[in-house]
């Protein structure tokens, strides 16, 4: 059996259903991601950019007999890719290629964690067991740090930068603390910033602990052991929370000023 994998999504959306692309695996398994995330995958015998597949261009563009040529190579094309494109859908199923499409998002109101939703749409192709914690495997030693990353992909998941200073300077009475930061983030003095996901997952991997809000980036120290305390507000722990044997969520309120609850 050769099956592609086609998962799009931003870093967490995609760490999140890490244990069903991985119970997906078969004789041959390859992955088309985004491109920041393909480093990310660690299981599969080839992993590519969507980007650079041409697969956004299918559908726009003049046929792509190459691309085409690609697609009929698997047995199995399991997509989070184009689930909510019809046109998209009606053409890779008039080339009669071995499409299931799967919704990219869990419904309002699903009533469950979001890898559990993404397992439970897998279920009937998967070919392993699958363990239900995202896991990142890097071979590193641990060390006497701190991480803070008080950024995500969204202004209104922050917590004040000035709360995080003021957490950082309680904990450098125990330990010395790193602030980190995408190549995205805003401007933060000092901060290690990693253009590879990978690297930056090894980076986490040796520290003691992580602090962040709601982001990619807090599943990814997440997913590779770390301890880590998740700073939620408005979007929902039971759904989004990272997963893990060591992973502490606090929400914040909202008062005279926002502060952990």
């Amino acid at each position: 059996m050769r099956r592609l994998v086609i998962r799009p999504g931003a870093i967490g959306d995609f760490i999140v259903s890490l244990p069903a692309l991985e119970c997906l695996r078969s004789d041959y398994l390859e992955v088309w991601t985004a491109s920041p995330n393909a480093p990310l995958i660690r299981f599969a015998g080839a992993v590519r950019s969507i980007a650079s597949t041409g697969l956004d261009l299918l559908g726009i563009a003049q046929p792509l007999p190459r691309l085409i040529d690609e697609l009929r190579r698997f047995d199995s094309i399991v997509s989070w890719y184009g689930a909510n494109r019809p046109e998209f859908r009606e053409l890779v199923h008039s080339l009669d290629l071995p499409f299931t499409f799967l919704p990219a998002l869990p419904p309002q109101g699903a009533g469950m964690h979001a890898t559990d939703f993404y397992l439970e749409q897998v279920s009937a192709l998967a070919e392993y067991r699958a363990d239900p914690i995202p896991r990142i495997p890097c071979s590193v030693m641990r060390e006497n740090f701190a991480v803070i990353h008080p950024f995500s992909g969204s202004p209104r998941k922050n917590w004040p930068l000035e709360n995080f200073r003021r957490l950082a300077r309680g904990l450098e009475r125990r330990m010395p603390v790193r602030w980190c930061a995408g190549p995205e983030d805003p401007p933060l003095l000092d901060a290690h910033r990693f253009d590879d996901l990978y690297e930056l997952a090894c980076w986490l991997a040796q520290a003691s602990l992580y602090i962040g809000n709601d982001s990619g980036i807090t599943h990814l120290a997440a997913a590779v052991g770390t301890p880590v305390l998740a700073i939620f507000g408005p979007t929902d722990p039971a759904v989004w929370a990272p997963r893990g044997p060591h992973v502490r969520i606090a929400p914040w309120r909202i008062g005279p000023t926002l502060e952990a609850a």
